[in-house]
C-alpha cells in the first residue's frame, strides 16, 4: 500500500469507527497531517475529555495516552507502537519516590506530567511545563520534592523562594543542547529570536530570548512581528512552525533534534491500530482514581 493510499485507509477507518487521533507537535510530519488535533500532552488529552468520540488513538508516547485514560476513563484509548516510550518517564519509579518522601515528610510533591501513571498516583500535584512556575509559586507550602524534570525545576526555582528538592531526571533531546550551540546559531543568525524549551539546561535558557512550552512556542511565533525563530526543541515543532507559517524563518540549533520514542509510530502503525484496536492502553482503577486527583488538583492552583 502507498502512502496515499494509507493515508486514504487512516481517514476511512477513523470515520468508520468514529475514532479521534490526537498527535503530539513532535511526531513525524505524516502523523501530523492525518490527526484531527495537534498538541501538548495534557492539552490533547483535554480535547480527548471533551469531544464525544469513544475512541481515542493517541499518537505521542505512552505517558501521554495513559493520561488521555486517566481523564477519559471510560474511553478505549490506544496507543499505535508499544515502543513508543518517553526516556524521561522511564528515569522515575514509585518505590524510590515513596523512600524520598519519607525522608522529606514535610515536602509537597510536584510531578512534571511526563511520568508514569503510578507516580502520578503517587503525587501531590502535576504541572506541565507551561503552569510549573505558577503552581509551585501557589502551593503553600516552603518545600518541594520536584519530579522527574531536574531541569524544569531548576528553571522553577528562579522564580520561587523555597526550597525546592530535584529529581535528577532530563529530556535526553533538550539536555544535548548545548550553550555553545546557541552562540554558535546565534551568530550564523543574530537577528532571529532564540526560543528555548524549559527542559533544556540553565545555561541554554541564560542565552534564550523566550522559555516556552511547544504551545508557548507556537503563541509567540503568531503573535510576534519578527520573521525569524531560532527553535531549541525537537524537530516535529519544526516543522509544524515551517508548515503553518511559511512566511517565516525557522532554524533548529546546529542541527535537528530528534526524540526516538516520539518517531516511534509510522502510518502503518495508525493504520494497524485503527484496523486491528492495538495497543489497548489499560489502568487499574486505583491508579486512575488517585493519578486523577493530581492531575485534577493542578487546575487548582492555575488561573
Amino acid at each position: 500500500m502507498n502512502m496515499d493510499d494509507l493515508k486514504d485507509e487512516i481517514l476511512n477507518l477513523k470515520k468508520k469507527q468514529n475514532a479521534l487521533i490526537l498527535a503530539h507537535n513532535y511526531q513525524i510530519e505524516e502523523i501530523q497531517i492525518v490527526a484531527d488535533i495537534l498538541g501538548d500532552s495534557l492539552g490533547l488529552a483535554r480535547e480527548a475529555a471533551e469531544i464525544k468520540r469513544s475512541l481515542i488513538v493517541f499518537c505521542g508516547v505512552r505517558f501521554m495516552a495513559e493520561a488521555a485514560k486517566i481523564i477519559s476513563p471510560d474511553k478505549k484509548v490506544l496507543l499505535p507502537s508499544q515502543n513508543a516510550i518517553c526516556d524521561m518517564a522511564k528515569m522515575i519509579d514509585v518505590n524510590t519516590l515513596r523512600e524520598l518522601k519519607k525522608t522529606h515528610p514535610d515536602a509537597y510533591v510536584v510531578t512534571y506530567v511526563n511520568s508514569p501513571s503510578e507516580v502520578k498516583a503517587e503525587s501531590d500535584v502535576c504541572c506541565t511545563s507551561a503552569n510549573a512556575v505558577e503552581i509551585v509559586k501557589n502551593i503553600d507550602s516552603e518545600k518541594i520534592i520536584f519530579t522527574p524534570d531536574k531541569n524544569l525545576g531548576s528553571y522553577v526555582q528562579r522564580f520561587v523562594d523555597k526550597e525546592i528538592i530535584l529529581w535528577d531526571g532530563y529530556c535526553y533531546v533538550h539536555q544535548k543542547i548545548t550553550e555553545d550551540q546557541v552562540l554558535q546559531t546565534k551568530n550564523q543568525h543574530p537577528d532571529a529570536v532564540v526560543m528555548v524549551h524549559p527542559e533544556c539546561n540553565p545555561k541554554v535558557i541564560d542565552l534564550a530570548d523566550e522559555v516556552q512550552s511547544t504551545g508557548g512556542m507556537l503563541t509567540v511565533v503568531k503573535e510576534s512581528s519578527q520573521k525569524d525563530f531560532i527553535i531549541g526543541t525537537e524537530e516535529g515543532l519544526v516543522n509544524r512552525l515551517r508548515r503553518e507559517f511559511p512566511e517565516k524563518l525557522f532554524y533548529s540549533i546546529t542541527k535537528p533534534r530528534y526524540c526516538y520514542g516520539m518517531k516511534n509510530i509510522t502510518l502503518q502503525d495508525l493504520y494497524t491500530s485503527l484496523k486491528s484496536g492495538k495497543y489497548e492502553i489499560t489502568l487499574s482503577k486505583e491508579i486512575i482514581n488517585k493519578a486523577r486527583k493530581s492531575l485534577d488538583r493542578m487546575l487548582s492552583y492555575v488561573g
